[in-house]
């Protein structure tokens, strides 16, 4: 299958390449490092003939730092997207794999011993300054527990990147049921391994850690540490995306989380790192970020379902190999 995967040349789209290289696949490779960017007709209409699937990975990703980001977050995903969907239209491309984030969920999904499963909102900041981390539940205010989120779950998204990751998602939808075609939106959770970016403002905690070790700087974990996610490997990433190809259905857009199925705390991983590169232990600071989530634990059982899908990178396994990989 001729595919043109766009973020070609970024850390996930890397992988993906390879991934679909190895399998046979016939790639070409856009992406804004060699100055082909998904906003220009000219590029798409010189690279979309002949392309039977689009795997579109191109985006601005983080949460970014404050509403000034707003922009650009909203020109290179939401409008990017808008802009190449047309083209595929144009070209009669009638196959996607869009890369999609757990961000559209907001909070995880909990439950309250008497309300079931609940959706807590915001933390408040008061809370958050006094220690208080976890959620509590919205209709009587009791703790709750953290339970496994799946793609039916309310989306609720948060920050300018999770609002434009959502709007790909609709707008995925819109050019499947106006020209046939199928789409297929990944939402990715936390996705870790080579080639990740450096640390900057708009970088992952994964790539945080792993840039302060490989300083000699302790990581400083926010919080007190507990926040559960789930942490999936790039190449374990790059296998859905494979899948993703022959999945969905015409007309509509599938979502699918792509996650291990096995959640670890923010505190394990910063562990984790820390002694495979032979320290410095991890320091809980008890700071916070607000507007960041405590957990967002996904169930991975749509994607090994339909497409067959399971990540096989176990966290030891991964976290030893990205201690001492390198970073973009």
């Amino acid at each position: 299958m001729r595919v043109l995967v766009t973020g070609s040349a970024g850390f996930i789209g890397s992988h993906v390449v390879e991934a679909l290289t190895e399998s046979g696949h016939d790639v070409a490779g856009l992406d804004l490092r060699s100055g082909q960017d998904v906003r220009d007709d000219a590029v798409l209409d010189r690279l979309l003939p002949g392309v039977e699937a689009v795997v579109h990975q191109a985006a601005k990703v983080g949460l970014g730092v404050d509403v000034a980001d707003l922009p650009d977050y909203t020109s290179v995903n939401a409008y990017g997207t808008a802009v190449l969907l047309a083209a595929m239209a144009r070209h009669d491309v009638r196959r996607l794999v869009l890369a999609s984030s757990m961000v559209v969920y907001g909070e995880g999904a909990y439950d309250c011993p008497r309300h079931g499963r609940v959706r807590p909102g915001p933390r408040l900041a008061g809370d958050l300054a006094r220690g208080l981390f976890e959620p509590r539940c919205p209709g009587c205010d009791s703790p709750v527990t953290s339970a496994t989120i799946g793609e039916d779950a309310p989306l609720d998204p948060r920050n300018a990147y999770a609002t434009t990751k959502l709007a790909q998602e609709h707008l995925a939808a819109n050019w499947a049921r106006e020209t046939g075609g199928t789409a297929v939106a990944l939402r990715y959770h936390n996705v870790y391994g080579p080639r990740m970016p450096r640390d900057t403002p708009y970088s992952g905690v994964a790539a945080i850690f792993r840039s302060a070790l490989e300083a000699g700087r302790a990581p400083k974990v926010f919080e007190d540490g507990r926040q559960r996610r789930d942490f999936v490997h790039v190449r374990d990433v790059a296998r859905a995306n494979l899948a993703a190809l022959a999945g969905g259905t015409p007309g509509s857009v599938t979502a699918y989380n792509v996650a291990s199925g096995e959640p670890h705390t923010i505190g394990e991983m910063a562990t984790a790192l820390a002694a495979a590169r032979g320290g410095p232990e991890p320091v809980v600071t008890g700071d916070h970020r607000f507007g960041d989530v405590r957990h967002i634990v996904a169930s991975p059982d749509r994607a090994t379902k339909e497409l067959g899908f399971q990540a096989a990178i176990a966290f030891p396994e991964g976290m030893k190999e990205f201690a001492n990989a390198p970073l973009a």
